[in-house]
């Protein structure tokens, strides 16, 4: 049996938008896992905080103020990982957000930066990290989606065909990149407790809406949705590609329309 099938030892990962919500969770299960971790955001001052307190711990945490969804920002990132590593063993393509409105009021810069944010940016990191990633004797990507790509859940059509296309996109990069033996797979939360899910969760009707919808009745924390991240990332996960794994409390049993 191999060793270590639940370490992270070694690993160097990539996490986007990590400063904050689900994404500071992952980056935190991955080094506390042992795994070198870059952390990518666009707020210098939080970034920096991150990596010194990750730091002062012993964790390997280093840092990249970048918006990925700029094609130079994911050039320049690429290009940091190719000097400082040489090649890379995790990508987590955590960045997303959400302008949440009927499909007839959304503008054409609402789209596209919607677009530009939560697909683009992970198509093309995954397009251009391929090199980095063959050169990983495990090489792993995981997606974070969400179950609005998996149905109606009332957060704007742009929003969950972004998540629907990140899904997609994982299972055609799992059959594409299995010769190299580089895994894919896709995280789907539900309602997790972070700053964007926060501001709509803070009306309590809605609230208990989506409670009902939700087997186990509560809310997820990032921790939730980290421990899956992590997981898929491991050796002991070894013969996993492909799939997306809803962390959702058992909402997507009953589903929310």
């Amino acid at each position: 049996m191999q060793q270590n099938r639940w370490s992270l030892e070694g690993r160097r990962a990539l996490v986007t938008g990590a400063t904050k919500g689900i994404g500071a969770a992952i980056a935190e299960e991955l080094l506390m896992l042992g795994a070198e971790v870059l952390l990518v955001a666009r707020k210098e001052l939080e970034v920096n905080q991150a990596v010194v307190d990750y730091r002062a711990r012993g964790l390997k945490a280093s840092g990249m103020v970048a918006d990925v969804s700029i094609a130079a920002d994911r050039h320049n990132l690429l290009q940091l990982i190719q000097n400082t590593w040489g090649g890379l063993d995790i990508l987590v393509n955590n960045v997303g957000t959400n302008i949440r409105k009927k499909i007839q009021e959304y503008s054409p810069e609402e789209y596209s930066f919607l677009l530009q944010t939560n697909l683009t940016s992970a198509f093309e990191l995954c397009q251009h990290a391929l090199p980095l990633l063959q050169k990983s004797p495990q090489g792993n990507v995981v997606n974070v989606s969400s179950v609005a790509g998996l149905g109606h859940v009332r957060t704007g059509a742009i929003y969950g065909m972004t998540k629907a296309a990140l899904i997609q996109l994982s299972k055609n990069l799992a059959g594409e990149w299995a010769p190299y033996g580089i895994r894919v797979n896709c995280v789907a939360p539900w309602y997790i407790r972070t700053p964007l899910a926060e501001t709509v969760l803070q009306d309590q009707d809605y609230l208990k809406s989506v409670l009902s919808r939700t087997p186990l009745n509560v809310i997820g924390n990032p921790e939730d949705v980290a421990g899956a991240v992590a997981f898929l990332c491991m050796p002991a996960a070894a013969y996993i590609t492909g799939q997306c794994i809803a962390v959702d409390g058992g909402m997507s049993v009953n589903y929310f329309s």
